[in-house]
């Protein structure tokens, strides 16, 4: 094993923060020096297999599993759990796994069996929802305690040492590949830029599936010797629970963790004060929500910041910055990025942390990632003079309307200045007479009212006439993918 891998990591912060707690999962507690410990058994399991797939809610079990694997020498391949049973063989078939770490029931299904017979040879069944009955062929958790411990990880630094597959909500999902020098190095980026440290207790609601859980949450925590504490699905009152009991420090997530967190009604009955640093991003981030996040939240520092699964962490704001900064935009560059804007305003990333590619597709690589190694993201961008970044929308996301270009997230600010508006979501539609129309759906606060026209009036004293939703849809939920951004794709649908 050479420096500059995972393993070497671990086995940095299994010395220098050995009695420290590493890992906090209900009645589970472990140290440093214990979960390296139960790591390198995981990974006496999976010796020999180059290819290792997790699926698997946020739990201490994945982590144990997703370091194992990658102690092993393998290449880690994370699994959406809300991926249907085709899906699943889809990416495991691809990615040519041939050992596979799967929770049995979980959310009401059993994940194993409806893999089948197309499951791999080797599979390690993960405890979620109680004791399941044994299956032919499996290894349960438990078994890992019998394993040596005793092992030296054959990893090498510009190995691969995971492949993240992009959502596929624009067509069949991607696997961009990274090394472990590019997977600690943008880690190590968003640890410096929010101060993380030994004392830190990090609650990862991030599923650990995603490059945001995975990396600037396990890995991230692993390279600073910080406390991971997981929690398996987003659940208001066992966050401000776990905020209160474990004296939570670091609580990332997407903006509307934090609006449900300050609409929930329990709040003020939970000593939040632990609290210091707040991560966030998406294309819309209203000001009052970080100012809310800092003064009801009990936040020191909230910081924005933009990445992709290509790329990780590109950008983040820095300690210090006000709120206005950190609302509308998403930081500057980080982890040795270049970012720039090209045609239409796309914002290119350049750097030694952009993906080293996707699985075994170049057309599609050579489409992302040109001659100049300039990564395209498909993303819409405004840079400042000290180079700060601001999202302005997905370029698929832009519509026309009496002939101007429209970039829905504008929109989306605006109305995050009207108050009673929670979050809100913009899409184009057919319109006979525009070509294309705006439709806002909004989710109102708790005990708030407004109506359609109270929505257009402030729209028409924000916003020039062209950008003005013509539609206004008033509902009680949007739809999101684990990672909470809005599926605008499901919006477009029930417009035709």
């Amino acid at each position: 094993m050479s420096e500059g891998t995972i393993p070497a990591a671990l086995d940095r912060a299994a010395e220098d923060f050995a009695g420290r707690e590493a890992l906090v999962d209900g009645d589970i507690r472990f140290t440093y020096a214990e979960l390296a410990r139960r790591v390198r058994q995981a990974a006496r399991f999976f010796e020999g297999h180059t290819r290792v797939a997790i699926c698997s809610p946020n739990t201490w079990h994945w982590v144990v599993a997703g370091l194992g694997a990658l102690y092993a020498g393998a290449t880690l391949i994370p699994v959406n759990t809300r991926f249907t049973a085709r899906e699943t063989i889809d990416i495991l078939e691809r990615a040519g796994v041939s050992a596979l770490a799967i929770t049995g029931t979980f959310l009401g299904t059993d994940r194993l069996a409806d893999l089948g017979s197309a499951r791999p040879g080797t599979v390690l069944r993960i405890p979620v929802e109680g004791v399941e009955e044994p299956v032919d062929g499996v290894t349960e958790w438990d078994a890992l305690a019998g394993y040596d411990s005793r092992f030296t990880s054959p990893a090498q630094v510009n190995d691969v040492s995971d492949i993240l597959f992009t959502s596929g909500t624009t067509g069949r999902s991607k696997g961009a590949m990274s090394s472990h020098r590019q997977a600690l190095s943008v880690a190590e980026a968003w640890a410096d830029c929010g101060g993380l440290t030994e004392h830190d207790r990090y609650l990862v609601i991030n599923p650990f599936f995603h490059s945001f859980g995975y990396k600037a949450g396990i890995l991230a925590a692993v390279l600073r010797g910080a406390t991971i504490l997981p929690q398996r699905t987003f659940d208001v009152r066992e966050t401000l629970r776990l905020i209160e009991t474990e004296r939570v420090t670091v609580l990332p997530g997407a903006p509307t963790i934090h609006q449900v967190l300050l609409d929930a009604p329990e709040r003020t009955d939970h000593d939040l004060s632990s609290l210091r640093l707040a991560v966030t991003g998406a294309a819309t981030v209203p000001v009052a929500l970080v100012e809310r996040m800092q003064t009801e939240l009990s936040f020191d520092t909230v910081l924005t910041a933009y990445g992709l699964t290509e790329a990780v962490v590109a950008t983040m704001s820095r300690p210090g910055d006000d709120a206005k900064l950190v609302a509308n935009f998403s930081g500057r560059a980080t982890a040795g990025f270049e970012v720039k804007l090209g045609e239409h305003g796309e914002v290119l990333l350049r750097g030694p942390n952009v993906m080293l590619g996707y699985l075994d597709d170049p057309e599609a690589t050579a489409e992302a990632i040109d001659a100049e190694g300039w990564l395209h993201t498909g993303d819409v961008g405004v840079l400042n003079e000290q180079g700060y970044l601001r999202i302005v929308d997905r370029i698929k996301d832009m519509y026309v309307s009496k002939g101007f270009n429209v970039y829905p997230a504008e929109i989306e600010q605006a109305l995050g200045w009207l108050g009673g508006v929670a979050e809100s979501a913009v899409i184009g539609v057919p319109d006979a007479v525009y070509g294309e129309a705006g439709k806002a759906y909004i989710r109102l606060s708790p005990g708030a009212k407004l109506s359609t026209e109270d929505v257009l009036a402030h729209c028409k004293r924000n916003l020039a006439n062209y950008k003005i939703p013509r539609f206004v849809d008033f509902v009680t939920e949007l739809p999101r993918n684990l990672s909470g951004k809005v599926l605008k794709r499901v919006l477009r649908e029930e417009n035709g």
